[in-house]
């Protein structure tokens, strides 16, 4: 159905902007929320599943991540980002509620999945539309929207110990269902389609109202990217900046989600005690969302790609450091500048990324960067947990982390500018 736009169509470019934060926020949601209820779904007392059903249901919600972020990525490109975003937010929102109401441990991790493939479509699609939106400061913008990552996760753990006591698990999965279909309404409503895809569909006058309406300015499509397509990444000068993303996006995630599971673990193996772990996973996330405020706006002034590599570069000798047994004065400014860089990094990416490819395409990079880090998200937590069990987890975690950091920082330096 094709959409009129009036000059008041979306309101504003906040409404687009905050819409797209809520969208992240779930992401964050998703990042915690297992893991926070673990415990209680596998309680001796009364299992719902065991440990290894558990861990079974976490990972395949992670593959279902993966392919959402490839597949509904990709598909944005063609069928329009605005509706794109709507089905990806009603369609795990819906699929969240049917967690919440699973009777078996096969149900849960089944609805987890088809929950991942739903949600893996809101972070490449927000930060394409967000990229749009951004009247030229798609850094900035780009990394403010992603605190919602790590404000959805921060929300989602505190909700954790308000409502397992009164609700237990199920609740939790109803409550992070809630948000989700609060804001498809106000989507339906405020949230415009990208102009970008509008002119690309042939609809002009439809793209030249929603820019005005929005004060950005309207750009052509490139005349050598005529239409949507993965293929499009692989050619015209972009096969080697699409590779050397794939490898860093994929670098970048295993390092946030490694570190987000692991990391109190580590700090028990380094004698630091578990509370105090625990401690320095809130402080690595807080570092995270004052990371994400500074560096977009140092990708703005600098360069995305300069940003990011020098990002990935701190962020490698910050976990080096962190293999040393330091006194806890140093050790909590060091893990808060760990997260300030190694979690910030990964966002500069998909900034990067919405800022080299062409319109038209930017949703599928997006994408398929995602896509690709996913694998990463899959692979960190594997390879901590590896490390860990092997007795080795401090120091060679670090030491294995540090690599990863600065492998990212490699891939990032062969990408390419745009020439435009």
């Amino acid at each position: 159905m094709t959409q009129t736009y009036s000059k008041d169509a979306g309101g504003s470019a906040g409404w687009v902007i905050t819409l797209c934060w809520i969208a992240v926020i779930l992401d964050g949601f998703d990042l915690v929320v297992l893991g926070a209820l673990i415990p209680t779904l596998t309680n001796p007392a009364a299992p719902f599943m065991t440990p290894a059903e558990a861990t079974f249901a976490s990972t395949i919600g992670l593959v279902g991540m993966t392919i959402g972020a490839l597949s509904i990525g990709a598909a944005t490109d063609r069928i329009g980002r605005r509706r794109a975003l709507i089905w990806a937010v009603a369609a795990f929102s819906i699929l969240t509620a049917l967690c919440g109401l699973a009777q078996t441990p096969a149900q849960l991790s089944l609805f987890r999945f088809l929950a991942g493939v739903g949600l893996g479509g809101c972070l490449p699609t927000a930060i394409a539309m967000v990229t749009e939106f951004s009247r030229g400061k798609a850094g900035r913008a780009s990394t403010q929207v992603m605190t919602g990552y790590h404000v959805g996760a921060v929300a989602t753990a505190l909700l954790g110990l308000v409502l397992l006591p009164m609700t237990g698990w199920r609740g939790m999965f109803f409550a992070g269902a809630l948000p989700g279909l609060v804001v498809v309404p106000l989507m339906l409503r405020h949230l415009a389609e990208s102009p970008a895809y509008l002119l690309a569909s042939g609809r002009r006058a439809e793209a030249e109202a929603v820019a005005r309406a929005h004060g950005i300015t309207l750009a052509e499509p490139a005349a050598d990217v005529p239409k949507a397509s993965i293929r499009t990444l692989f050619e015209g000068g972009f096969l080697r900046t699409t590779l050397a993303i794939w490898v860093t996006s994929f670098m970048g995630l295993l390092l946030v989600y490694a570190l987000n599971s692991w990391l109190p673990a580590l700090m028990v193996a380094a004698d630091y005690g578990l509370e105090r772990g625990l401690w320095l996973l809130l402080l690595l996330n807080a570092g995270a969302i004052c990371g994400l405020l500074v560096a977009g706006q140092v990708g703005d002034r600098i360069g995305l790609r300069t940003a990011a590599i020098i990002w990935f570069a701190a962020g490698a000798v910050l976990l080096a450091l962190l293999s040393w047994k330091m006194p806890v004065g140093l050790l909590y400014p060091v893990v808060f500048l760990t997260g300030c860089f190694v979690f910030s990094a990964q966002v500069l990416v998909y900034a990067f990324t919405a800022s080299r490819f062409p319109a038209a395409v930017r949703a599928t990079a997006i994408g398929m960067s995602a896509g690709v880090g996913r694998l990463g998200a899959i692979a960190g937590p594997l390879i901590g947990g590896t490390l860990v069990s092997m007795g080795i987890g401090h120091p060679w975690g670090f030491y294995v982390f540090a690599v990863v950091g600065m492998i990212a920082a490699l891939a990032m330096s062969v990408t390419t500018a745009r020439s435009s």
